[in-house]
């Protein structure tokens, strides 16, 4: 109740993007988990054209972020927004209809394209809109995203008792519904441009070291938050022999989220600069793969679910460590964003941290999963969990090293009015 109370408080605006978010993240969630599967299983193809289907749709996305951000400066986030869930919806709907390779690289590009350009341009309005409110409207954005994260794999799941088509028409669906509210109701808001061109927009922000050495400082979050649909699952699977312990993992920190962000981050809020919750976050994100190493050692398949409930435990405790981490640091990162350049260029800040951040993510999920693979092979299980944590600290240690050197803004705060 504390969550729609909040909510409330905010403008129209803030209100719609916040449930836009838990319907792309049910939408996105509803479906491509299960797109892998669809492709070899029922179309028969081979992993390697999988893999070319699949890293299309990362690429368009990752690598287009700064081209959405941009938009979202130059013709509104309103437009922007709109455009990119209608791209999604077509997009979804192509993967439901078409079975043939090229229109699966075209619906590939259209949903990879379509989070490029609403993506940024949602985190840029929600900046602009919620003024000195930045960090609450970014941890019950946070809420939102999580709990659609939840909500997603679980109606896939069922809809795929039925198929894979009636999964993807319903992700198309959701997005159909995006759009149209969206279109009915968010407010537009006028486009200010920075005077320059969009080549000279982009020179400006990556010519700003310090956003450049945050956005790197930062990766870890991204890396490690990405464990949560990869490593931590795996670690559940094999701590209890039981595939559903996945769905665990994704539980817990989906209740905690929603009983513990908000208060959390605005209680952080009043005590203390932003920047080290940001660093004591990330390192909390670090310790969380901690005790997932305690049960690295075991098998799977244990004798009783006596024994399945306590192998799972340090499973469970590292995902609510690794939530708990990016409640505390993730609202403040989103809060700093914006900060290191004038307004005109907030969605090309976001557009460009999610450039850099994306790729440098991508590498370090392609560590981890070389951790996973070669400590598989020579028997050291503790391997991929000690890599996150490294990973997980050198970012505490990097936003800490940026913070002590005053090169990180502070969030605005409300205007004092003039006496006369």
């Amino acid at each position: 109740m504390k969550t729609w109370r909040e909510m409330r408080r905010f403008p129209l605006a803030v209100r719609l993007l916040l449930v836009n978010q838990f319907g792309v993240n049910t939408g996105f969630y509803l479906l491509v988990p299960y797109l892998a599967t669809h492709l070899t299983e029922n179309l028969g193809m081979s992993a390697a054209v999988v893999g070319i289907v699949l890293g299309v749709r990362n690429l368009s996305q990752q690598g287009l972020f700064i081209v959405g951000g941009s938009a979202s400066d130059r013709l509104g986030a309103r437009g922007v927004i709109i455009t990119g869930c209608a791209l999604r919806t077509a997009g979804f709907a192509l993967f439901a209809l078409g079975d043939d390779l090229a229109v699966l690289l075209a619906a590939s590009v259209l949903s990879g394209f379509a989070g490029a350009l609403f993506n940024p341009a949602v985190r840029a309005y929600i900046a602009q809109e919620a003024d000195e409110r930045k960090a609450e409207a970014f941890a019950l954005f946070n809420v939102f995203a999580t709990t659609g994260a939840l909500v997603g794999p679980l109606l896939g799941s069922a809809l795929l008792l039925v198929d894979f088509r009636a999964s993807a028409l319903t992700a198309a669906g959701v997005f159909a519904v995006l759009t149209v509210a969206q279109a009915l109701v968010l407010p537009a808001r006028k486009a200010a441009p920075s005077g320059g061109t969009v080549l000279g927009d982009w020179r400006e922000v990556l010519g700003n070291r310090a956003f450049l050495a945050f956005a790197l400082a930062v990766v870890g979050m991204f890396t490690l938050e990405s464990q949560l649909y990869l490593l931590l699952p795996d670690g559940a699977r094999r701590a209890t022999g039981w595939e559903g312990a996945a769905g665990l993992v994704l539980l817990v920190g989906t209740l905690a989220n929603l009983t513990l962000q908000l208060r959390l981050t605005r209680a952080l809020k009043e005590r203390g600069d932003r920047t080290r919750w940001i660093a004591a976050g990330l390192g909390l994100m670090a310790l969380a793969f901690l005790p997932p190493a305690l049960a690295s050692a075991g098998s799977a398949g244990p004798d009783g679910t006596a024994d399945a409930v306590l192998r799972s435990l340090p499973v469970l405790a590292g995902a609510l460590l690794l939530h708990l981490g990016v409640m505390v640091a993730q609202p403040f990162v989103m809060e700093l964003v914006p900060g290191f350049a004038r307004p005109e260029l907030t969605g090309t800040c976001f557009g460009i941290f999610y450039v850099v951040s994306g790729v440098a993510a991508a590498v370090g999920n392609a560590v981890v999963g070389w951790a996973m693979d070669a400590g598989e092979r020579s028997g050291a299980g503790w391997l991929p969990w000690a890599c996150c944590a490294l990973f997980g600290l050198a970012s505490a240690s990097g936003v800490t090293w940026l913070h002590r050197l005053g090169s990180l803004p502070t969030p605005s705060k409300p205007p004092v009015p003039a006496t006369a």
